[in-house]
């Protein structure tokens, strides 16, 4: 997506800035973000391999990505200067306490810093790359690859049986937070196919009767989630023990600790639930 007006267009004198240091972003109090034609604070962005980035519109207001980071073709040595009241925040502990939309702006600007940072030499010939005009891409100007900004479809699926569902804690929660069947959908798949074979792996059970719910962007570090509700049909409850901590079959009015409302795996747990109800 290009500025409004035109590629190369400068900010607008009102515009939200999300700075990005890795997978940090820069917020302040009330969860506000640098606002202005340039982000707030002397020094905060410095000439490097990202620079800025239009993200698009938030309520009319243009939103714009800044790298300033300190790791790719900079002095480690440098002090990046944070305006007074602001400070960087790891993304995942800003999950569901900026707001769905600034969140997900938020996510985008951490992926496309990376991507940027990441494409900045051709992956066939070794050449520097340059933006291609008009489009979302880095050229290589010598053999022409295109390379987009890289994105990896995961599913997550609720699996139903009568009046329970399956849920699990996954090895790496690091809290007895229970939630739906995930896993990235392989080459050649189908995304049905990629949940079958998912909830077979994790926990050992059959499904059918697979149907889409509905989807959600996942910067962690570059995911699309696709939602499922799906039927149990066979099986006894078996876990990976490399991905899934624990399974279980719960009722709706007898949950566990489960994802908090700003996730599409609570958006299932909350649908299936009041179908129930219903």
């Amino acid at each position: 997506m290009n500025p409004p007006a035109g590629a190369g267009a400068p900010p607008a004198s009102d515009a939200l800035w999300w700075c990005v240091d890795g997978s940090r972003v820069l917020v302040g109090e009330g969860q506000r973000v640098p606002t202005g034609p340039t982000p707030e604070g002397a020094g905060l962005v410095r000439d490097g391999p990202v620079g800025t980035l239009f993200l698009g519109l938030l309520g009319g207001r243009e939103c714009w990505a800044a790298d300033v980071g300190r790791d790719v073709g900079r002095d480690a040595g440098h002090d990046v200067a944070i305006p007074d009241g602001f400070e960087f925040s790891d993304l995942r502990s800003l999950y569901g306490t900026l707001g769905e939309r600034r969140w997900a702006l938020a996510g985008r600007a951490v992926q496309l810093v990376e991507w940027e940072r990441t494409h900045r030499y051709c992956g066939r010939c070794a050449t520097a790359t340059e933006a291609s005009p008009g489009e979302r891409a880095r050229r290589c100007p010598e053999c022409g690859l295109l390379a987009f900004p890289r994105l990896a479809p995961a599913v997550i699926t609720l699996v139903a049986r009568d009046r329970e569902a399956l849920l699990a804690q996954g090895v790496n929660f690091g809290i007895p937070m229970y939630s739906c069947i995930a896993g990235f959908v392989e080459p050649g798949e189908t995304l049905e196919e990629a949940v079958a074979r998912e909830v077979r792996e994790e926990v050992g059970v059959e499904v059918a009767d697979i149907r889409y719910q509905g989807s959600q962007p996942w910067p962690f570090p570059h995911s699309l989630m696709l939602g499922f509700q799906a039927r149990w049909v066979s099986g006894d409850i078996r876990i990976d023990p490399v991905e899934i901590a624990d399974a279980a079959w719960f009722a709706a009015d007898d949950l566990p600790m489960i994802p908090p409302g700003v996730s599409i795996a609570r958006r299932l747990i909350d649908g299936w639930a009041a179908e129930v109800s219903a």
